[in-house]
């Protein structure tokens, strides 16, 4: 995964004013209480952060991923 994913995907389910604002500020359980952002710069791969963010925020599963630019024009 590519960080420009993940931050799609946060914009996504959180919105785009406030995806920067979760990523710094909730603490992650999944990621040993780190937040997204600090798991980020600390190195720890895009998609473990990710599936964290999942996991720990309750995402619902049709939000896990990007949808299909073919799905989005139907």
């Amino acid at each position: 995964m590519r960080l420009s994913e993940f931050w799609a995907l946060m914009a996504q389910e959180f919105g785009s004013g406030y995806a920067g604002v979760v990523s710094r500020t909730q603490s992650l359980g999944s990621i040993e209480g780190r937040t997204a952002h600090e798991a980020l710069e600390q190195g720890m791969p895009v998609r473990a952060v990710w599936e964290a963010v999942v996991r720990d925020m309750n995402v619902p599963p049709q939000h896990h991923w990007l949808a299909d630019p073919e799905e989005r024009r139907g």
